[in-house]
């Protein structure tokens, strides 16, 4: 293989991923491999239910399936992780505890992302990034404050006068000391 054709690996991968909910499928598929591989240990408080703990089997079996669609097929991804944090639960009764709860919490939290995740929402922007956007904002905003108090000058509000007609204690005053009748019942 060529470098050139090295170099288009990465940036196809990340398309690929982008458009799928791909951490909530790898953790679900995750939990449900690290169920299989726990239920042979030996432990007291096993549960075995069914033919031999069929069942021990089958959930963390149809948890991978349930992951590996979510991976491949995300169009489906809300049935998929319905049915995952279903199998997920079901797998504290029929496989040690759901793997020794390590497996359990893989796939209950592989399920709920998958089941947040929205298909078409941009990539979110870095911390960095959106630092320096926020930065740019208030230069822009300060700038725009200093331009609109150099363009107005100083306003005209008051005659100078205290108590005066355009100065707003006067109104004030003058409104109040005109009708006593709030004073009075």
């Amino acid at each position: 293989m060529s470098g050139i054709e090295q170099e288009g690996v990465g940036p196809a991968f990340r398309t690929w991923r982008a458009h799928r909910p791909f951490v909530g499928g790898l953790l679900l598929t995750l939990g449900g491999v690290e169920i299989l591989l726990t239920i042979k240990i030996s432990l007291k408080l096993v549960v075995h239910l069914g033919m031999q703990g069929l069942a021990g089997y089958l959930l963390p079996a149809l948890m991978v399936v349930c992951g590996l669609l979510i991976l491949f097929n995300p169009a489906q991804r809300l049935f998929y992780s319905i049915v995952g944090i279903m199998l997920t639960l079901g797998t504290w009764v029929t496989s040690n505890l759901g793997g020794f709860f390590v497996g359990l919490l893989l796939g209950a939290v592989g399920s709920c992302m998958a089941f947040g995740w929205l298909p078409d929402q941009e990539p979110r922007a870095s911390r960095s990034q959106r630092r320096m956007d926020k930065e740019k904002e208030e230069s822009k905003a300060t700038m725009a404050d200093r331009d609109a108090t150099e363009s107005t000058g100083p306003a005209a509000a008051d005659d100078g006068h205290e108590g005066g007609e355009g100065s707003l204690r006067g109104s004030m005053r003058s409104s109040t000391a005109e009708s006593a009748s709030h004073l009075t019942t």
